[in-house]
């Protein structure tokens, strides 16, 4: 039997087991298994790897997405950048790290972008954030960070975000966990009157699917989009690294 699975801390509300499962039994695939790994510290990362000889590959989530790097033979270029891997696959009794998290926010939106979304907006500093970064990067998107603290390196905190910037700024994405189920009546603090229908607003965030600050987009005429998406094109970019012939180069 084939093992993959997931570390982090807490996964009581992981997506990727429930993912998995569905795919398997969707597609025939008999002879894998998808399971959960609750470690509490990444010290325990290479005893998992010795209590479950046949795992090939693993989804890495909070709180290890960066501390888990220096457990990686061979980290990819992206991960390099962005400090943060979400993805392992063991070949030949080597660690490749990935991230697919760039995967799956670039292709679920590109279908959305116009050629008036070149300015963005990021919300929070997080790993996220930095995945979010390096794709508007490669789209040549130019954008700002926006955090509850401004800071010398340019980014912009909330208070500052008057209507000319949010204007200026059609395409709006949160990486906080602001809005989060079970807290779905918080939004990040914009002046929501200053989106029209020029902008694209996106949530990383899946559950709710309609998060407070989308739903406050929409009213105001813009198109939205949750995190659901995103977090299916990775999950299934993870497959692609643990069947490909060889590792990929990403």
């Amino acid at each position: 039997m084939r093992e993959f699975g997931l570390i982090g801390y807490p996964l009581s509300h992981s997506f990727s087991k429930g993912f998995f499962a569905e795919k398997f039994a969707k597609e025939n695939i008999d002879n894998a298994q998808y399971d959960n790994y609750p470690i509490e510290s990444i010290e325990q990362f290479k005893g998992l790897w010795e209590q479950h000889p046949s795992l090939e590959g693993i989804n890495i989530t909070i709180p290890h997405k960066k501390s888990v790097i220096p457990f990686l033979d061979f980290p990819s270029s992206v991960v390099k950048s962005i400090n943060a891997c979400n993805c392992i696959r063991k070949y030949n009794g080597k660690f490749y790290g990935y991230n697919t998290d760039v995967i799956g926010f670039e292709k679920s939106l590109v279908p959305f972008l116009q050629p008036h979304h070149n300015k963005a907006l990021i919300l929070g500093t997080g790993g996220a954030a930095a995945a979010v970064a390096w794709v508007l990067n490669k789209l040549a998107i130019e954008f700002k960070y926006v955090s509850r603290n401004a800071n010398e390196a340019g980014i912009l905190n909330y208070e500052s975000l008057n209507t000319s910037i949010i204007q200026l700024h059609t395409l709006i994405i949160n990486t906080s966990p602001v809005g989060m189920y079970p807290n779905v009546n918080e939004a990040p603090v914009l002046d929501y009157s200053a989106i029209g229908n020029a902008h694209h607003l996106y949530d990383l965030i899946y559950n709710p699917s309609e998060t407070l600050f989308l739903q406050k987009g929409k009213e105001q005429g813009a198109t939205i989009q949750n995190g659901l998406e995103m977090l299916h094109l990775q999950a299934e970019a993870s497959w692609e690294i643990w069947n490909s012939e060889k590792p990929l180069e990403q």
